[in-house]
């Protein structure tokens, strides 16, 4: 018998083509399953990193529920953008600096592991000080606007909470809120933002572990410990539905969140 004959692959009567084995259909399974993720974690590690939000620390900016993209891009890599921080080199490279105003998820000093999401208020060689909840920025008061003033659920219990819109210099705005008067934190002392780090505050003022409390672990953030800047909410549920709830998702999801660019 020829051994020519006995090479040929096999063709089904049917179709005339080769016929593809069990073996071959699975291993390209596999092939597509592992390029997938290959690409997806590079899109994860140096273009976009989905975020969800767990806490009201950024309310009424950020809701429990909220799903956000985070741009890695914006202000170049540290060892923090890679995976549980492996990345074999310190500082930043490819790096530009924050403005005041933006979102930011970073690393907690603390620890170095746990992800924050704040809002930027204090650059390098910036003085910053909270006197009768109002900011002052190297001793002028940021303006701000009262929008609104009324009792509602927030952090899980009722409470009177008044809405100010906040300016900062450079023009950028956005929505605070102030619900506990005699907090400690609307009262601080001068802090005195160090080369190299940031001074980021919660848009919820009273529910908001940040840099003015240093023992929350956050104090002032170094430029390394910056994951990204946070860019879109993608989607967002309010959590009335359950895993299982198949049939109560639709009324679940936040709509009009849904697209929200993050200034």
């Amino acid at each position: 018998m020829s051994t020519d004959q006995e090479q040929k692959p096999e063709v089904t009567a049917a179709s005339g083509f080769p016929k593809v084995t069990h073996k071959e259909s699975w291993l390209e399974i596999v092939k597509t399953i592992v390029y997938a993720l290959l690409i997806a974690g590079v899109v994860r590690t140096f273009i976009f990193q989905p975020f969800n939000i767990p806490s009201g620390s950024m309310e009424d900016t950020l809701l429990v529920g909220d799903y956000l993209f985070v741009s890695k891009t914006a202000y170049g890599y540290s060892k923090h953008s890679f995976p549980f921080s492996l990345a074999p080199f310190s500082g930043r490279i490819f790096g530009s600096s924050p403005e005041r105003g933006d979102i930011i998820v970073f690393k907690l000093p603390a620890d170095n592991s746990t992800d924050y999401i704040k809002r930027v208020i204090g650059l390098p060689g910036d003085r910053i000080q909270v006197t009768n909840g109002v900011v002052y920025l190297n001793g002028k008061p940021l303006h701000r606007d009262q929008i609104d003033a009324s009792i509602e659920f927030l952090d899980g219990m009722e409470k009177y909470v008044v809405h100010y819109r906040e300016t900062l210099p450079n023009g950028r705005s956005y929505e605070v809120l102030a619900s506990a008067p005699d907090n400690p934190l609307n009262n601080t002392g001068v802090f005195v933002v160090p080369e190299g780090h940031y001074f980021m505050m919660g848009d919820n003022r009273d529910n908001s572990a940040d840099s003015r409390s240093p023992s929350s672990g956050v104090g002032y953030v170094p430029a390394e410990n910056l994951v990204g800047k946070a860019e879109i909410i993608f989607f967002s549920t309010d959590g009335s539905a359950h895993i299982w709830e198949i049939w109560q998702w639709p009324f679940a999801i936040r709509y009009g969140r849904i697209g929200n660019l993050l200034g």
